[in-house]
């Protein structure tokens, strides 16, 4: 590999043995998780809202070809009534005139590299989207979530580490999250920020020097808290620390591939 992500990093912040786990020795987690194929399922139909003439009809045909994988819903939720809540979202989002896209085929999923302290790598983001926000060029990033954020939100957002690090690759400091909320009464949440330019530099020595860590190979296990709230019991990466073949078996994939492209 000759960069880093967001992803990357923050998986190495999280815990290094499960960075190494996967995008050095090449495991991968299984799809099975019904929440996280809805949102890039979604997130193509919102996309498309913006290309083709029925969003919603997208959607549910997208939706309609995962409909027999075996899935995990949990919380109540199912495949219909993701569907249902999918549906309302797009409708209601297409109602709202609040965000403006110039150029569909090139202002979604942009890219951006930049090159790291310390290292010979550099930094690369793929921003959700670049266009015009309550009247305001922004950097744009989707959110598919079960929970509203609070209304007194105040300025907490501009903390937000994705945020920071994707306003830093794009030198863009106006960013907005648009959270689509799946509920009862589906709600779309638009969240201003202003990431300030003192945040992408104490960033950049961050990365600079998690990335020199990393190029060194320091990774070791980071089980953090202690049990019962300890984060290593919900890691699909456990089997590998405990080596317990079942658990592997269960929740990941070799992907050889992975190791040397990441």
């Amino acid at each position: 590999m000759d960069h880093y992500s967001y992803t990357q990093l923050s998986t190495y912040l999280q815990c290094p043995l499960k960075y190494k786990y996967h995008y050095l020795d090449g495991w991968q987690e299984t799809e099975d998780k019904a929440s996280l194929v809805f949102g890039r399922v979604f997130q193509s139909a919102v996309e498309a809202q913006f290309l083709v003439a029925d969003s919603v009809r997208f959607f549910t045909e997208r939706w309609a070809g995962v409909r027999d994988m075996p899935l995990e819903y949990p919380n109540g939720d199912s495949w219909e009534k993701m569907l249902e809540q999918g549906q309302a979202l797009l409708e209601q989002f297409r109602q709202d005139p609040r965000v403006l896209i110039e150029d569909g085929r090139t202002d979604f999923q942009v890219k951006f590299r930049r090159p790291l302290p310390l290292s010979q790598k550099h930094f690369l983001a793929y921003v959700d989207a670049l266009g015009y926000v309550d009247g305001r060029h922004s950097l744009i990033e989707w959110k598919t979530t079960t929970q509203s954020y609070p209304e007194n939100l105040g300025r907490v957002l501009e903390l937000d580490p994705q945020l920071v690090c994707y306003s830093w690759a794009a030198q863009k400091q106006e960013v907005c999250l648009v959270n689509f909320v799946r509920k009862k009464q589906p709600e779309i949440q638009y969240l201003h920020a202003k990431i300030r330019k003192r945040q992408w530099k104490t960033l950049e020595e961050t990365i600079g020097l998690l990335a020199s860590e990393m190029e060194a190979g320091y990774f070791y296990p980071r089980s953090g808290i202690r049990y019962p709230n300890n984060q290593c019991l919900n890691c699909s990466y456990l089997g590998l620390c405990l080596r317990k073949k079942r658990l592997v078996e269960e929740k990941l994939v070799k992907v050889e591939e992975l190791a040397v492209h990441g």
